[in-house]
């Protein structure tokens, strides 16, 4: 029997109702309420009537809540694990890292809230304090793969900042987000009445978000093409994007432990099916390595256990849909019928797509070119450093690359070469710490989160200028 949820707003106000299904069978999870654009604009009134109380607050005050929160999400992390394996067919031993990264992202808010960004200017017979200050109401909107922690980075750092926030999740993922809107109205101190919201809708309904002249930073996690236009019409808000990739790693020459870069590359493309913005989707080895490379990634994607995300003893769940399913078998279908290889998967069941390493993928290929966000890997050999780093580059993302080597100059001619966000050394593109600026470039986005750029994106400076004493 599905769950009905409580609503945040009255339900008879909303926009009808959401059956959040399990992608792992398709069975009812649980039934939500869905906002109207009018409730959404709604919660945008009680957001902007709190803001001035939030802005007030003590530092350590705002510190204190966020322990608090970071705290209850521990104490709820099994409910919260259950929840994100449900809703989003998340294997759950990656449901748990999941919470225990937003335990992390909350704990790192605290310490962010009290962190003093102050900054004393001598400018000649003058002096000047620069200080920061809340911006306003903030918005965002969260993508279904990371349902508790992508939410946590939105609401955590606008706390920290004292901005009031409007959340609105994805909607086939929306019950991690609405357990944590409860631990939100538990919070100690209380938050003032309005300063928070979280609220299921569809994203026909979600205009108020980035429309209303009075939302000061919008966020949103998800594909570039609903990003971009979402950024086309905001208002006054300022914007921050992460989107999509195709993120590529590169095995460099002089690196000598092949095993181990196949172990974190297969990490890397298959984690949560492939459906991580910074899954690797191509791999570039030096040529007389390619068969090597591809038998031993071939063979790790074959030991790899796909079934029930509930079970303990299962590395890979089904993708969100079904019809997402299809899309990369279409994928995999088309590069093959242009001249690649399989060496491993490439067959589809259901919601189920095997993990799968191709070779020989032609350059124009979707599964080149564009963002899979499944468990697909290419391989492309490379006889010169140089052509591999222009390969990888030739992308219109640029979010995150990866480089196996221990030579200072390769990975310096990498770092200064490839226009991305990030460039990770000796491990996987899908590697991110919650403390680290995030964030992409070209298609990939704009803006960075990460707590401490979060913070500063999520405040305005504010110069005071005086006569030197």
């Amino acid at each position: 029997m599905a769950l009905l949820l409580p609503r945040i707003l009255d339900r008879a106000a909303g926009d009808g109702h959401l059956e959040v299904r399990n992608p792992f069978g398709g069975a009812p999870v649980a039934e939500v309420g869905l906002a109207s654009a009018a409730e959404l604009t709604a919660a945008i009134d009680r957001a902007e009537a709190a803001r001035s109380a939030l802005a007030a607050e003590e530092p350590a005050a705002r510190a204190a809540r966020l322990r608090g929160l970071a705290a209850a999400i521990e104490d709820r992390a099994e409910d919260f694990a259950a929840l994100i394996t449900a809703e989003a067919g998340k294997p759950i031993r990656l449901a748990r890292g999941e919470v225990a990264r937003a335990v992390r992202t909350f704990s790192l808010a605290a310490a962010e809230a009290e962190r003093d960004r102050g900054e004393d200017l001598d400018l000649g017979d003058r002096v000047g304090r620069l200080e920061r200050f809340p911006a306003g109401v903030c918005t965002a909107i969260t993508p279904f793969n990371f349902p508790l922690n992508l939410g946590a980075h939105k609401v955590a750092p606008a706390l920290a900042a004292g901005c009031p926030i409007v959340l609105k999740p994805a909607e086939k993922t929306p019950l991690s987000s609405l357990l944590l809107a409860e631990l939100l109205a538990a919070a100690e101190p209380p938050l003032p009445v309005g300063a928070w919201a979280v609220l299921p809708a569809l994203p026909a309904q979600a205009g108020p978000l980035v429309e209303d002249p009075r939302v000061r930073r919008f966020s949103f996690t998800g594909s570039a093409a609903v990003g971009w236009q979402l950024k086309r019409r905001a208002a006054r808000a300022r914007v921050t994007l992460e989107l999509g990739g195709n993120a590529a790693a590169l095995i460099a020459p002089d690196w000598d432990d092949l095993e181990a870069a196949l172990d974190r590359c297969a990490a890397g493309a298959f984690a949560f099916s492939g459906q991580v913005c910074i899954s690797l989707q191509r791999l570039f080895v030096p040529a007389a390595r390619l068969e090597e490379a591809a038998a031993g990634l071939a063979a790790r994607a074959e030991a790899l256990r796909l079934g029930d995300p509930a079970d303990e003893a299962t590395d890979l769940g089904p993708l969100i849909t079904e019809e997402a399913a299809r899309r990369v078998e279409q994928w995999i279908v088309e590069a093959t019928a242009g001249g690649a290889r399989v060496r491993a998967g490439g067959r589809r069941d259901g919601s189920f797509v095997e993990p799968t390493v191709l070779t020989e993928v032609p350059r124009e290929a979707r599964l080149w070119r564009e963002e899979a966000f499944g468990p697909v890997v290419v391989l492309a050999p490379y006889q010169e450093l140089d052509q591999a780093l222009a390969a990888m580059d030739d992308s219109a993302y640029g979010l995150q690359a990866a480089v196996f080597s221990r030579d200072s100059a390769t990975i310096e001619r990498a770092f200064r070469r490839l226009e991305v966000g990030q460039v990770i050394v000796g491990d996987s593109t899908v590697f991110r710490c919650d403390e680290m600026p995030y964030g992409g470039v070209k298609a990939s986005g704009c803006g960075r989160e990460g707590l401490r750029w979060s913070v500063e994106e999520l405040t305005e400076p504010r110069l005071l200028v005086r006569w030197r004493p």
